[in-house]
């Protein structure tokens, strides 16, 4: 076949693919490959009609040979693309990446606009792969050679929101390159917007702003995009409410951050992340209760930042709601998720914190949540505070040896840490060494003066020491009034010092005092609530014992409170209202259906407002109960003789007199 004859066979293939006459056109390319098995052309004609004819492995070797011969000719790398790109190609799309590769590198000195599709079509096939860096790098290419090519603000605009959209499926799982890339669209896109200010770019900011909040390292970045767009958009909350958020997750209480919390606040007052910023500012200036108060009502708003759920539990514990700032510190665990980075440390701060509140419980349950949650601190094994409260942790819940073995440990390796002196006088303490314990307070108030609860412990101490102890004024009294001081929501420290004023020093006035503030601090505090109204009764203030009575029993659920419910009755008995006395006294036995002095009580009610037969069988209840209530066993007798029931009177009274001779009511009867 001649060269003539070899381009009239090439033309003829030709003509037959034009015509779709594809089997034609590959008996021509064969005869020319005869001939010339190394003809460029005839391969991709093969190629092209093996692809018709639905037979790409031919197609694919046909390109394949033809790139051999002439790896920088376009049309073979065409075919191959057009090959790959058909629906029932699968596993090629790695080897389509690369075509496209091949092709935008012979395009571009040429054909600028294939050179744009094809970068178009890889940009899309990468993100498909889920390749969202390589995406963003090849549209980076094409942006830069529109870029030189002089294209419209507003197309530049275009694709780099689409890197944006592009990028921001990566989040979850991007490297830094890939978040550099990202940040770097936000910047440009927002500067190429062609309405400023607008909604457009005030979207796109919000989105910049969102986005930089999730990198921890950006924090110059995410403060000047915030004023930046505070600065476009005077009246928007939402880069402020960002902001707050940095600040209160940043830990840092800056002027700055201070200024962001007032300022967000006057221009929404209901702003979660603005209350939020201001309950903090409270905690730091230890209003405690203050900082509950807009922690709770910020987080009802914003119940996402773990920061603020532990701050809220950090108020909490400062005022002894300890059941409450268990609860604060599940709920920042819980917002925390599977933390990594900053907030890791978040999570190991709550975690230390949750145990030292179960700690103050101080029952084995909440000891055994504590142990749990210390282990689960990351490298808290290596952290001797953290020792110090799996000691305690383990004293709580009764494992006196392992407590005692930490004790020794931290002793032995950290002699200047005031928690393992404590610890070693809880354990002393607990065994009621007093000795022991009073010679370990002292060391840990040496190294950590401000810790109230040591000095409680070592006014306790010296409480049971001795008689001498307890009533010398620089001991016992001096450790609970410095205890006091320094923490006023501890409400044991008020108690005992009412304990000393009543009974060592005899200040009934002072005592009531110091009884009604331990009381007010923990109204589960039976003992102060008690004491402060027998003081008030002995001091002839009827009022105020009263009002505490009344202040209880209000709040009290059925079944709660006996103590109050008892002691109003009681009044209410003496000073005649026994139809009120009634319904205290079976308030109380709701509480403790068991207490036979009660039910005593509550039979004179009864008589006294005339209900013999109600009478009569408290009165049985409270001697079946305790046989030895003598005088409900007489107020029985008596009520049978009133009701006519002389039979089981006469019975009841010779039952008194086997036991009592002398009886007199019981004689007379």
């Amino acid at each position: 076949m001649s060269n003539k004859e070899v381009k009239a066979a090439l033309k003829s293939a030709r003509d037959a693919i034009r015509n779709k006459e594809y089997k034609e056109a590959l008996k021509h390319c064969k005869a020319v490959l005869k001939q010339e098995k190394n003809n460029y052309n005839a391969w991709v004609f093969i190629g092209l009609a093996a692809a018709e004819l639905e037979q790409p492995d031919q197609a694919k070797g046909a390109y394949k040979k033809a790139i051999e011969l002439e790896p920088n000719q376009l049309l073979a790398w065409q075919g191959l693309a057009n090959l790959y790109e058909k629906p029932n190609q699968i596993d090629v799309k790695g080897d389509l990446a690369d075509v496209y590769q091949k092709l935008l590198e012979l395009y571009e000195s040429g054909d600028k606009q294939k050179w744009c599709d094809v970068c178009n079509k890889l940009v899309e096939l990468y993100h498909q792969e889920k390749k969202y860096l390589e995406a963003a790098e090849t549209l980076q290419k094409l942006i830069r050679m529109k870029q030189e090519e002089g294209a419209e603000k507003a197309e530049l605009h275009q694709l780099w929101k689409r890197m944006i959209q592009l990028l921001k499926d990566s989040t979850r799982n991007q490297d830094n390159k890939t978040g550099q890339l990202l940040l770097t669209a936000f910047e440009h896109a927002l500067h190429s917007a062609d309405t400023v200010p607008g909604e457009d770019h005030q979207n796109l900011y919000k989105d910049f702003i969102k986005c930089l909040s999730k990198f921890p390292h950006e924090v110059a970045r995410l403060e000047k995009a915030c004023d930046d767009m505070m600065a476009f958009y005077p009246t928007m909350s939402y880069p402020l409410e960002v902001l707050c958020l940095h600040f209160v997750q940043s830990g840092a209480l800056s002027e700055k951050a201070l200024h962001c919390f007032s300022r967000l606040l006057e221009m929404d007052a209901n702003s979660g992340p603005g209350i939020i910023g201001f309950g903090i500012k409270c905690l730091k200036e230890n209003k405690y209760k203050e900082a509950v108060k807009s922690l709770t009502e910020g987080l009802q708003k914003t119940n996402q930042c773990p920061a603020a759920w532990h701050y809220l539990a950090e108020a909490q514990m400062k005022i002894h709601e300890h059941r409450n700032a268990v609860l604060s510190c599940n709920q920042a665990l819980e917002a925390l998720g599977t933390p990594e980075g900053p907030n890791l440390r978040w999570k190991n701060l709550v975690l230390q914190m949750k145990a030292e509140i179960l700690i103050k419980i101080a029952d084995a349950d909440a000891a055994e949540e504590a142990i749990k949650a210390l282990e689960q601190i990351v490298d808290g094994s290596s952290d001797p505070v953290v020792s110090a409260l799996r000691g305690q942790a383990y004293l709580n819940k009764g494992l006196m040896d392992q407590a005692s073995k930490i004790s020794q440990e931290l002793l032995l390796s950290h002699p200047d840490l005031a928690e393992a002196h404590a610890l070693e006088g809880f354990i002393h303490y607990s065994r009621k060494n007093y000795e022991g314990a009073e010679k370990s307070f002292l060391n840990a108030i040496e190294r950590k003066a401000g810790t109230a609860e040591y000095h409680q412990y070592l006014g306790l101490t010296y409480w049971f020491m001795s008689d001498e102890t307890k009533t010398d004024k620089g001991k016992a009294l001096t450790q609970f009034l410095k205890a006091a001081k320094l923490d006023s929501y501890l409400g044991s420290a008020f108690c005992y010092l009412g304990n000393y004023y009543r009974d060592i020093a005899g200040d009934k006035s002072r005592a009531r005092g110091c009884y009604k503030k331990a009381f007010e601090l923990d109204e589960t505090d039976e003992e102060s609530g008690t004491a402060a109204v027998n003081l008030s009764v002995e001091l002839g203030d009827m009022d105020t014992a009263l009002s505490i009575l009344n202040e209880v029993t209000e709040k009290a659920r059925p079944g709660t409170a006996k103590w109050a419910w008892l002691h109003r009755g009681l009044y209410y008995l003496r000073t005649g209202q026994p139809s009120k006395a009634v319904a205290d006294l079976q308030a109380a036995l709701r509480a403790d259906p068991k207490d036979s002095n009660c039910w005593e009580s509550l039979g004179e009610a009864y008589l006294n407002r005339g209900s013999y037969s109600t009478a009569l069988k408290s009165f049985r209840k409270a001697s079946e109960l305790n046989p030895g209530l003598v005088y409900s066993i007489y107020r029985a007798a008596a009520l049978e003789q009133i009701l006519g029931k002389y039979e089981n009177a006469i019975a009841t009274y010779q039952q008194i007199l086997k036991k009592t001779e002398n009886y007199v009511p019981a004689l007379k009867g």
